[in-house]
């Protein structure tokens, strides 16, 4: 009596996911996704509204300056919120004061456009925190040295608007100029953080190391309403200007398509890293360092494995189950292949006559298999030493093979 084949013994096997398994493989990704979604619904509705930026006179928000504006309006001032470099170079005259929030965001380009504008319309141009990016240009004879903390300063100058302000929230850059007409104030460790330079027909310009005494959240403190009223009230127009990289200008070479040098329009190219502030730099450096000290603390093991006796006893069933569930988490049907032919292999060698040292010798276990068996689907070779299953279908018709190998070998 011939013994049974596999095809007609082995239950049918299923080699595709269900979708319980499914679900719980992609769960986790689902929820992330869900909770970045969410965030991102969050943010948006708390930045929507009347919140519109730092230092915007429609903004709210504790850093905005709104309050300052109404107060101007109030005042008899009228303002125009300019977010081009056209609006600004169109609007300045005479009868206007222009206030720049962002003076190191401009481009070079944009800069020396600004300043010719500027420089003979006789009206005051008052730069809010201009760094060694701009106060060459914009303010030429002036330098720049570091930045000091923002807190509650004396005048100890001869300007009226700052006499009349007394104490204000000033500090971040300090300013020195040589050979110029200006008024010194606000100092901190000895230099101004608030520098009136005297320009050409009547004009002046203003330079503050810090703009914080325009926001929302410190208009009531210190004079510091009083001295925003009269930088920004001494006109009756006033531009408020924010830079945007969105203006054009910032894009071209802003009026140095005449320079004979034909070089300057390379100083108005920007990389993208140029582009991102630096606190986010800083931070992406602090999650790196994180996520480095977090791989270390989580590390199961930084040496060699060490044998350990198992508290309980595990059937054998549950570990080859476990196993198996391992193997096909991570799709790695070479290793499942190798450790189901390995372990066939190891079984069949005594039953053969084999040693167990040339078990896994196809010169020597193919011959003996061959002289106890005719022929097996698949053929000998493959079935015991071929290479590994394209798919899980393939592994489970191995599975069968083997066993059907191993029940003829022990009943021939």
């Amino acid at each position: 009596m011939t013994a049974p084949t596999a095809t007609s013994t082995a239950p049918p096997t299923s080699v595709s996911p269900t979708p319980r398994q499914v679900w719980t493989r992609t769960r986790g990704l689902v929820l992330a996704l869900l909770l970045l979604i969410a965030a991102g619904i969050v943010l948006a509705v708390a930045h929507s509204g009347a919140q519109h930026g730092r230092l915007d006179p429609r903004s709210a928000d504790q850093h905005g300056s709104r309050a300052v504006a109404e107060l101007l309006k109030d005042r008899g001032v009228s303002i125009r919120v300019a977010t081009t470099l056209e609006e600004v170079t169109t609007a300045v005259g005479p009868d206007t004061t222009l206030l720049v929030t962002a003076p190191d965001l401009l481009t070079p380009g944009q800069q020396r456009e600004l300043r010719a504008a500027t420089a003979d319309s006789a009206g005051r141009t008052v730069l809010l925190a201009a760094g060694p990016p701009s106060v060459d240009t914009l303010a030429p004879g002036v330098r720049t040295t570091s930045t000091g903390p923002v807190a509650p300063r004396a005048p100890q100058c001869l300007l009226p608007a700052a006499h009349s302000a007394g104490n204000a929230d000033t500090g971040g850059f300090r300013y020195t100029a040589d050979g110029l007409e200006t008024l010194a104030c606000y100092p901190s460790g000895g230099l101004p953080t608030l520098l009136v330079v005297q320009e050409q027909a009547s004009g002046d310009t203003a330079l503050l190391g810090s703009a914080d005494f325009l926001y929302n959240s410190r208009l009531d403190s210190q004079g510091n309403a009083s001295l925003a009223l009269q930088l920004l009230g001494s006109r009756p127009h006033l531009v408020w200007y924010l830079p945007s990289l969105a203006d054009p200008s910032a894009t071209g070479n802003g009026g140095d398509s005449d320079d004979s040098t034909g070089g300057e329009g390379a100083d108005n190219d920007r990389s993208f890293a140029d582009l991102i502030p630096s606190a986010w730099l800083w931070g992406t450096l602090q999650l790196a360092v994180a996520a480095v000290l977090a791989a270390i603390w989580r590390a199961r093991r930084l040496g060699p494995l060490v044998t350990e006796r198992l508290p309980v006893a595990i059937r054998a069933s549950e570990s080859t189950e476990g196993r198996a569930r391992l193997y096909r988490k991570a799709n790695a049907r070479d290793r499942a292949a190798s450790s189901l032919r390995s372990a066939t292999r190891t079984r069949i060698a005594p039953l053969l006559g084999v040693s167990p040292r040339n078990a896994h010798s196809p010169a020597v276990l193919l011959p003996a298999v061959s002289a106890r068996l005719s022929t097996i689907e698949g053929g000998l070779d493959t079935v015991l030493f071929g290479t590994a299953p394209a798919d899980d279908a393939a592994l489970v018709r191995l599975a069968d093979k083997l066993d059907t190998l191993e029940r003829e070998v022990r009943t021939s």
